[in-house]
């Protein structure tokens, strides 16, 4: 039987780079968006097109999301490489994993890890070390070649038809640097190598091409979710008022938010 490195000490190792590389970069305390901010007078704003209004009300950086844009403007290779990091060790990230090792613990998938605590612990970390690879060869790698924005652009506009049918495109339509559309072959190709790669440590039942592709249908869907909860992450944070952790919503005084 072939033994391949311990899922804990690949996600061990992908979590010290990716924190080691976001913590080179992280925002000062007023820059947090938890961290309220002082109220000042309200300015006359001048919206171009709902793209620039759009980013105009995300203005600052979501810490639970890291990949919503908050600029217009390209990123740099290096910007990517971090942005890479900040995913990888984002809460959205942690609870992700730790409620799919959970589900994968009742149904006793990827059975060659047991159960109990340790069972446990090796369905969390290989969620983790392959979620980090999928974010390596996509949100960094692919996306510098190609020059494409890994980042998720929300648009805040529209009814709910369009809005989830913007989320569920973005699965196969990127933009690129200049801001155009593009095929997504980052966000397409970078969970099949990183489910490829994942056959180093997971069970030798996992190791096959079915489950391999199997594996990857599956994530393909788990981030077509996570798009629509991005696209509406603020406007959750604005009906609830919740202003300091989606700051900019609503945030001008005497203003409501809008539903």
């Amino acid at each position: 039987m072939r033994h391949g490195p311990s899922p804990l000490r690949l996600v061990a190792l992908c979590m010290f780079v990716a924190a080691t590389a976001a913590a080179q970069q992280a925002p000062k305390p007023q820059d947090l968006p938890d961290a309220p901010a002082a109220k000042q007078q309200s300015q006359p704003q001048k919206h171009g097109n709902p793209f620039n209004a759009t980013i105009e009300v995300l203005g600052r950086k979501s810490i639970f999301f890291p990949s919503i844009a908050t600029s217009a403007g390209p990123l740099s290779s290096k910007q990517k490489f971090e942005l890479f990091a900040g995913e990888s060790v984002a809460p959205s990230r942690f609870l992700g994993s730790a409620a799919g090792a959970a589900i994968g613990q009742a149904q006793n998938s990827l059975e060659g890890y047991g159960q109990g605590w340790g069972g446990y612990g090796k369905r969390f970390g290989s969620s983790m070390a392959t979620a980090a690879s999928t974010n390596f060869f996509g949100t960094y790698l692919i996306s510098s070649m190609l020059r494409h924005d890994p980042r998720y652009f929300v648009t805040l506009h529209g009814g709910v038809g369009h809005r989830i049918g913007y989320a569920l495109s973005r699965i196969v339509v990127a933009r690129t640097d200049e801001g155009k559309n593009a095929a997504n072959w980052a966000g397409m190709l970078g969970p099949l190598l990183a489910e490829s790669l994942a056959n180093s440590y997971l069970p030798v039942k996992e190791q096959t091409a079915g489950r391999t592709f199997q594996r990857y249908g599956i994530r393909i869907g788990l981030n077509t979710g996570s798009n629509a909860l991005r696209e509406y992450w603020p406007s959750i944070f604005r009906n609830l008022r919740i202003t300091k952790i989606a700051p900019g919503l609503g945030s001008n005084p005497g203003t409501k938010p809008r539903s």
